[in-house]
């Protein structure tokens, strides 16, 4: 790993084990000697797939950085604070930043209620990007398991939290570099880019038969359905809890 990795894995380490009792200020969080914006933006620039950055508003950059506590050395502060968030190969995943016109939803506030209550708190966990068919990306701040700081997929086609043993710098070099058609195997349908693109980042596939079930195992023959993201993490826990994944 190398030095710059392992800073990075040390300040979310640090953010999920420290006992948060005061909020830093949105000033003391902006590193300007070692932005880590400077390593994400070089990153995009020699990314195989494509990557779109969204619009920043200053002002729901200053808001979401206070409210996520964590430093723009790091890349997910960086990105918080430098871009309404991420796209994917033509939206298919989406990186949370501080929200835009496209994507409406910043990473502190798309995570109040799910993983915290209020702003501030040590969360279990933080939902850090999603993608088209409701698959969910997941920080781990202790609440999935011991390895502290490694992301998880929460996939859609089995209702399970996958170990994806890698940092949150490396889930971005996933995203930016990764065969996506080779992880989403079985999982894109004929014509998916066209309609993918065409949805905002707040919204998902949802399909019937469902994905988990056997007779939603071939993705071309079930039906499919725009929904709002909320909705579909809802389904998701409420079908986990039927299924007796969750008691």
């Amino acid at each position: 790993m190398t030095q710059k990795l392992l800073m990075t894995t040390v300040i979310l380490i640090t953010f999920f084990a420290g006992a948060q009792n005061k909020m830093k200020t949105t000033e003391e969080l902006i590193d300007k000697k070692e932005p880590g914006w400077t390593i994400v933006e070089a990153g995009i620039k020699k990314a195989k797939n494509k990557v779109e950055i969204l619009p920043v508003d200053a002002l729901k950059a200053k808001d979401a950085l206070y409210k996520t506590q964590v430093t723009t050395r790091s890349p997910m502060g960086a990105i918080v604070f430098m871009t309404g968030g991420l796209l994917i190969d033509d939206g298919w995943i989406r990186i949370l930043g501080s929200g835009s016109s496209k994507f409406n939803r910043s990473l502190p506030d798309w995570n109040q209620g799910k993983s915290f209550k209020e702003f501030g708190e040590n969360p279990g966990f933080l939902l850090i990007a999603d993608d088209a068919i409701g698959g969910f990306y997941l920080l781990n701040g202790g609440g999935l398991g011991s390895d502290l700081g490694k992301i998880y997929y929460f996939s859609p086609d089995s209702l399970e939290y996958e170990q994806l043993d890698v940092t949150y710098s490396e889930f971005l070099e996933f995203c930016f570099n990764n065969d996506l058609d080779k992880f989403y195997s079985g999982s894109r349908w004929e014509g998916w880019r066209e309609e993918v693109s065409k949805i905002k980042g707040d919204d998902v596939f949802n399909f019937y038969p469902f994905l988990w079930t056997k007779a939603g195992s071939d993705i071309n023959k079930t039906s499919r359905k725009v929904i709002s993201i909320q909705e579909q993490y809802n389904l998701n826990l409420d079908l986990r809890k039927q299924l007796g994944f969750d008691k």
